[in-house]
């Protein structure tokens, strides 16, 4: 590879987030997502039930109930209005269109009263109706994930009165919708990325450093104002397919498990999305230690969260850690089976769930009893005397009553379990709480 294509590397890494981001973006408001409906842009689509297999979403949770509100703020500022949910848990997350999760409401942030909230377009400087609290969108395409805890079953009734009364609209006197700016047709896989990145990031804009980043690839035709791919020199072509490529090696290669790093063999991701250091509004917390300070090292992690976990929280909403390996260092797989004796359990203010993920999809895969996480809230999981649980996880049924209890289906082939801990307590940053080795048992 010359100077030219690993020139361009970085700019593939840099642009992926919002390529993939807005690419899901328009999938969702097009298909839906399992039992999320298609959403249209600027109201809210709620799940009916909680995510299964037929979500094909990298690291999909099964604990709450997904909201989502894709918002175009091109016409204007939106208010949106949520219910009192009586203490029980949700977060609406903000995220815009290069992955950033800019603000939150919810029980950690906002509490659980009902409330009215303004959101704004980037350098909107009207004035908010009735004091409402502004939350300012860096760029004018942005989702709101909501999500929504769901205590089995027999709480779906509760959770589906609250669905509509989480609402947005517009302000008296917001324009037309601009919408997603869409490339030519018909163009290669290796230049359609390129075009995705050049056209988004010029209808989006990113933060002025980042705006600076990019125009550094002004020769290759990132920053033009027209569409520079529709004929293309032979020789940069060859430059952009060959970078493309290598792209997404690179972000696959970087978004592979550091086994080292782990603990036990779990791998925390207390600082995954701490890329975003520019945008950070309500419910945020603007201190360095949730701030990765070096862009290129943001950019990097910011790929990285993107591909492993595309809309996840920050660490303080929301503890994530996975693991891929046994006790012994070898890696989890079907074949065998396995347990996770939890003697202490996961710090949370809220809950705490294990679920169980495909490799190298990331996805939930079919099991006979529908089951695809457990915690502290699923139903019949038997604790002992001390209060521990142990974990069985094994693709077939156990014999034992107590193992089939707490039993978390596997795949047959290898898989990675994830580990959510919402509200997390400070042990689970601290080091004062560790979470245990997976053993195998046959």
């Amino acid at each position: 590879m010359d100077w030219t294509e690993r020139h361009l590397l970085d700019a593939y890494v840099f642009g992926y987030p919002l390529v993939y981001n807005v690419s899901s973006m328009q999938a969702i408001a097009a298909h839906g997502l399992g039992t999320l409906p298609p959403a249209r842009f600027n109201t809210f689509a709620h799940a009916t039930g909680l995510a299964s297999p037929a979500d094909a979403f990298v690291s999909v949770n099964n604990d709450t109930v997904y909201a989502l509100g894709l918002l175009d703020l091109s016409g204007g500022p939106l208010l949106l209005h949520v219910p009192d949910t009586d203490g029980a848990y949700y977060v609406l997350q903000f995220v815009d269109a290069w992955t950033n999760n800019f603000a939150y409401v919810g029980r950690r942030a906002t509490g659980t009263a009902e409330g009215t909230f303004l959101i704004t377009p980037p350098g909107w400087s009207g004035a908010a109706p009735d004091g409402a609290p502004v939350i300012e969108s860096p760029t004018d395409l942005a989702v709101i994930v909501g999500r929504l805890a769901v205590d089995g079953d027999a709480d779906m009734p509760r959770v589906r009165a609250l669905q509509p009364q989480f609402t947005l609209a517009p302000l008296e006197g917001d324009g037309p919708l601009r919408g997603i700016p869409q490339p030519h047709a018909d163009m290669p896989e290796h230049l359609r990325f390129w075009e995705l990145l050049r056209v988004w990031s010029q209808a989006f804009p990113p933060a002025r450093a980042d705006v600076d980043f990019l125009h550094r690839y002004s020769d290759y035709g990132l920053t033009d104002p027209r569409n520079p791919y529709g004929i293309v020199a032979r020789d940069l072509e060859e430059h952009l397919a060959n970078a493309f490529a290598e792209g997404r090696s690179d972000v696959e290669e970087m978004s592979r498990p550091d086994q080292s790093a782990g603990v036990n063999g779990w791998l925390g991701w207390p600082h995954g999305f701490d890329y975003n250091i520019d945008f950070l509004g309500l419910g945020t917390i603007d201190e360095p230690e949730w701030k990765i300070a070096d862009r290129n090292e943001g950019y990097a992690a910011r790929a990285r969260a993107a591909r492993n976990g595309l809309w996840g929280n920050h660490g303080y909403e929301a503890y994530y850690a996975e693991v891929f390996v046994d006790a012994e260092g070898e890696q989890l797989n079907g074949a065998h089976a396995y347990e996770l004796h939890l003697q202490e359990l996961p710090p949370a203010d809220a809950f705490w769930s294990i679920t169980m993920y495909s490799t190298p999809e990331f996805y939930l895969v079919d099991n006979p009893i529908g089951r695809y996480s457990i915690g502290d809230r699923t139903p019949g999981v038997v604790t002992g005397d001390d209060g521990s649980i142990v974990i069985r996880m094994q693709r077939d049924r156990p014999d034992d009553e107590t193992a089939a209890a707490n039993w978390l289906p596997t795949p047959e082939g290898d898989f990675r379990p994830m580990l959510r801990v919402y509200q997390p307590r400070a042990a689970m940053f601290d080091g004062t709480f560790t979470m245990p080795a997976i053993t195998r048992l046959s």
